[in-house]
């Protein structure tokens, strides 16, 4: 059904439209869920527009919705961008690259990585990589051929993702719960030392790292850490139990890792060669 000019006016006029994007109009209210600003975004783009970048991994649940309102689409028109969306525009987008999420036109996942890849850390890259194959929407192949039609955005962004993906297929699934896990396992792959197992399980306890065969294990603590005497006391016990079937346990905080991470690396690096 179309609307002519006039009576979109008198629907705006009364409030039963009211505008999102240009040309865009929500029906009552602009308490939209996530997926319908996503999809207004789309449509606002023009045709042939779809989600893109760090709301395509939000869509398809790779990694957590971006804190900024501002949404990222991608089309292969020269549309620009505005205060509420950005616009890549120009954009070589094949058959393999564009599907639909839940009515949302969106990258694929394999899209998504190549697009994110320049976006993220080594450490974040590999966690989301993790978490794409829990989902099992991690397809090799078809990210190594959205690499290759994109080979004329060679960059830093591709050779992080093709070590990524090596990395991936050496050691399986890396997945990380916080985004200090992620900041922890980028110092690692800086610092170029082994990378651990994360989330494993060493003497009955859930460790946040752990170097198996060296029996050393990382734990780490947010800033809201320790607050609860309860949970003081449980880390204790825990550290003790684990003291006590061999292990070496190593604890650092957020700010340790923000504020030291040479320090850091170098304890971990002393603990490992011992």
């Amino acid at each position: 059904m179309s609307v002519d000019g006039s009576a979109i006016d008198r629907r705006l006029a009364r409030g039963a439209l009211l505008p999102l994007h240009r040309g865009v109009f929500a029906v009552g209210h602009r308490h939209l869920t996530l997926e319908g600003r996503w999809l207004a975004a789309v449509l606002a783009a023009g045709p042939g527009a779809v989600l893109s970048h760090r709301d395509a991994a939000a869509l398809h649940g790779i990694r957590k919705p971006p804190e900024l309102e501002k949404v990222s689409v991608s089309t292969p028109s020269a549309a620009k961008g505005t205060s509420a969306l950005w616009v890549y525009g120009r954009r070589q987008l094949h058959e393999e690259d564009v599907t639909t999420v839940r009515g949302v036109p969106t990258t694929s996942p394999a899209r998504t990585l190549v697009d994110l890849a320049p976006m993220l850390t080594a450490g974040q890259l590999q966690a989301t990589l993790g978490e794409a194959d829990r989902r099992r929407l991690l397809d090799v192949g078809a990210t190594h051929r959205a690499l290759r039609r994109l080979r004329t955005r060679h960059g830093q962004g591709h050779q992080r993702l093709l070590a990524a993906l090596d990395a991936h297929e050496q050691r399986g699934i890396t997945l990380l719960r916080s985004e200090l896990e992620e900041r922890f396992l980028d110092l690692m792959i800086k610092a170029r030392l082994p990378q651990p197992a994360l989330n494993a399980r060493a003497a009955g306890f859930q460790v946040d790292a752990l170097w198996r065969d060296e029996h050393l294990v990382v734990e780490l603590d947010g800033w809201a850490h320790h607050k609860e005497r309860q949970a003081a006391a449980w880390d204790r016990d825990k550290t003790n139990r684990l003291q006590h079937a061999g292990y070496v346990v190593l604890r650092f905080m957020h700010g340790d890792l923000v504020h030291r991470p040479q320090e850091i690396a170098a304890q971990i690096r002393n603990a490992l060669a011992r």
